[in-house]
């Protein structure tokens, strides 16, 4: 399994080359580069599994990167149960989620550019590194390649509107996270004396080591999407090209959810207020999250604030495994981290298929507009059904693996009688009534996007200007929407599969309470609740095909008769307007409900006013006018934390430029400066 390590990774570095080099000299077909790192994903995938059931892998790497002569440990790609389990995840996704990406590579003037294909393995190669990385000084290497990775990504086709400043500040924050994954890491190994993982693990409880877990997780934070260091996320994946946003938000992601449960793993025990903290933030992130992904009009946008709400879900059952954790109950840290890394498949596979079929949509009719995509489903097969596959996985609706995350995450949150303490019981019980809301306009979400490009009256065939995705593409696609419902088809072998990779964090012993009989599933704790995602798959199928035949078994020739009437828009006559909801108004309620949270300004306008006369309207008769409504929401954490920041950020970048005057022996004088003051602080610290 070394060699197919080896070869998974010189795969992506030789895609990469081709792309950079060959693909100009010799014009080599885009889509090359995207089948590679295909290929290379399955090694991953089988290399993934391998991990899973124990076989370790371990690949070194101090010849090549000379880490211990610089002081940093024996450096290796080492691949347990935990890194075996998100290789797994992450590169199953990567596989068809490349397919796509060769399909849309491949259309004539589609990418006139090279490296985005470089760019692609550059964050596959990435996150296979991270994951597989058991020194410190490695891990934050590769971290930060993702962070260039993500950047080039969000800032490739820059000569749009907002994609400069979109790609900033994905550096940005992504330069944050690495600065507070650096600082946590540095305190661990002034304790530990090294770098490697197995090092850090060693430090013993203090204050210190808590410091250095809140800033790991702080730094994994970022990554997620928690709030307040969400702003990137929308931003970030909305600036990405075509499907290469699912490469952002469906595999390369699953590194920030890897190193919160690594840094569990190593660090065993957290701070009390730290889970409490994640908690109560994952609750408000959901909600915040789905929140904006409900009012939104361009589908991109709803999709990618989708994903705000799915890294809060996450961090939720993550935070009920830390209180686990805080309060030394094993089997609440099983149902959190079980709920959490179920919610981490679903995501992937929902969020890519979105993705996906979002690029094929946009490719076909050149925009992402709600209003402009109304009924294009029907034109368009393979992106529609994808869309509809995606969206009704992330509403949470039965026969999909959205369902059976949400149910595991509910259950897990309703354990705080369990635990005999208010500090925590009273938080937990707040975030299950965060995700209970959630769910809820979960659901508002994205059944409209289903119903108004899906299910919608078909739109007009001039609104189509290309073709579907293609064979190819068709392929990726439905290979993920086979993920959303067959995960959920089989997820008593899946909660096995999830044992397995979190044996390091909780014993195979303990997660393996979820699992009430062969294929029923329980919450880790017996006799509390049960549910046979498997059975749903037979007899919700078998119920629709009993209430069809009864119904044409009773209603006979009047089941399919079809009486049309005028559409009704009003209970007062002469109304004029659409005659089906529009994105706007089917928002509209979220809009008016979550006004406190969303900030929502509503105003009236006059747009056109009579001067004089009857006009044979009794609207215009009575009012005098025609008046206008527009209502608009505020980004609450930007308007009210980053705006005022910004005057004394831009003072600080002023003072500093005054510290560049282009003196060799002042820049020297800096650094060394620098590095007395790290030596001080881990002197003092060790």
């Amino acid at each position: 399994m070394v060699w197919v390590l080896a070869i998974a990774l010189l795969a992506l570095l030789g895609a990469g080359l081709i792309d950079l080099v060959a693909g100009v000299r010799y014009a080599i077909p885009r889509a090359v580069p995207y089948l590679m790192a295909a290929a290379a994903s399955v090694l991953l995938v089988v290399v993934g599994a391998a991990g899973i059931s124990g076989a370790g892998v371990r690949l070194g790497l101090d010849s090549a990167l000379g880490s211990g002569a610089l002081g940093f440990g024996t450096t290796a790609l080492t691949i347990d149960r935990l890194s075996g389990l998100f290789l797994m995840i992450s590169f199953a996704v990567a596989v068809p989620v490349s397919l796509v990406c060769a399909a849309w590579a491949a259309r004539p003037g589609r990418v006139r550019y090279r490296s985005l294909a470089a760019t692609h393995c550059l964050a596959l190669g990435s996150v296979a590194v991270i994951v597989t990385a058991d020194n410190a000084f490695l891990f934050l290497l590769a971290w930060e390649l993702l962070t260039i990775a993500f950047y080039l990504l969000a800032g490739f086709e820059r000569t749009k509107v907002g994609r400069a400043d979109a790609a900033i500040i994905t550096v940005t924050l992504g330069k944050v996270s690495g600065a507070a994954l650096l600082l946590g890491f540095l305190l661990l190994a002034a304790r530990a004396g090294g770098f490697s993982f197995a090092q850090l693990a060693s430090v013993p409880r203090s204050g210190l080591r808590d410091a250095a877990f809140a800033l790991l997780v702080g730094g994994f934070a970022v990554k997620v999407g928690l709030v307040p260091l969400h702003v990137w996320m929308p931003r970030g994946y909305r600036a990405a090209p075509g499907p290469l946003r699912a490469v952002m938000a469906g595999v390369a992601v699953n590194v920030g959810f890897y190193g919160m449960w690594r840094t569990l793993d190593l660090l065993r025990v957290p701070p009390g207020w730290l889970a409490v903290i994640i908690l109560l933030l994952g609750g408000f992130t959901a909600l915040l999250g789905i929140a904006h992904a409900t009012v939104q009009t361009d589908l991109a946008e709803v999709v990618a604030y989708s994903s705000i709400e799915n890294g809060g879900l996450i961090s939720v059952g993550y935070g009920v495994a830390m209180v686990g954790a805080a309060v030394d109950r094993p089997p609440l840290v099983a149902v959190g981290l079980l709920a959490a890394t179920l919610q981490v498949v679903a995501h992937a596979l929902a969020k890519s298929l979105l993705f996906s079929a979002t690029s094929g949509l946009e490719d076909a009719t050149g925009t992402t507009d709600l209003e402009a995509l109304r009924g294009v489903g029907h034109r368009l097969p393979a992106s529609g059904t994808g869309l509809a596959v995606g969206a009704l996985t992330l509403a949470g609706l039965p026969l999909t693996v959205g369902f059976v995350s949400e149910w595991f995450l509910l259950e897990s949150l309703m354990q705080q009688f369990r635990i005999g303490r208010l500090a925590y019981a009273l938080p937990l019980a707040l975030a299950g009534a965060l995700v209970a809301i959630t769910a809820g306009f979960a659901a508002v979400a994205f059944v409209r996007i289903v119903g108004l490009i899906v299910l919608g009256p078909r739109g007009p065939a001039e609104a189509i200007r290309g073709r579907d995705v293609g064979p190819l593409g068709t392929a990726g696609l439905a290979i993920l929407g086979a993920g959303c419902l067959g995960v959920a088809a089989v997820a008593p072998l899946w909660i096995r599969v999830l044992a397995a990779g979190l044996d390091p964090v909780v014993g195979r012993d303990v997660a393996a309470g979820a699992l009430k009989s062969e294929w029923v599933l329980q919450p880790v704790y017996s006799e509390f609740s049960a549910l046979s995602p498997s059975w749903l798959v037979v007899v919700m199928p078998l119920l629709l095909l009993a209430v069809l035949g009864m119904s044409v078994a009773f209603g006979g020739s009047r089941l399919f008769a079809v009486r049309r009437v005028p559409a009704w828009r009003s209970a007062t006559g002469g109304v004029a307007g659409e005659n089906q909801y529009t994105p706007f108004g089917f928002a509209n309620p979220t809009r008016k409900v979550l006004a406190n949270l969303l900030l929502t300004r509503s105003e009236l306008t006059v747009l056109e006013r009579e001067t004089g006369g009857r006009t044979g309207d009794p609207h215009r008769d009575a009012a005098g006018a025609h008046v206008g409504y527009t209502a608009d929401v505020v980004e609450v954490v930007e308007r009210f934390l980053y705006r005022p920041l910004r005057l004394p950020l831009l003072l600080l970048v002023r003072t500093a430029k005054r510290m560049q005057n282009g003196r060799l022996d002042a820049y020297l004088g800096y650094m060394l400066i620098a590095l007395l003051a790290v030596l001080a602080v881990v002197a003092g610290l060790a």
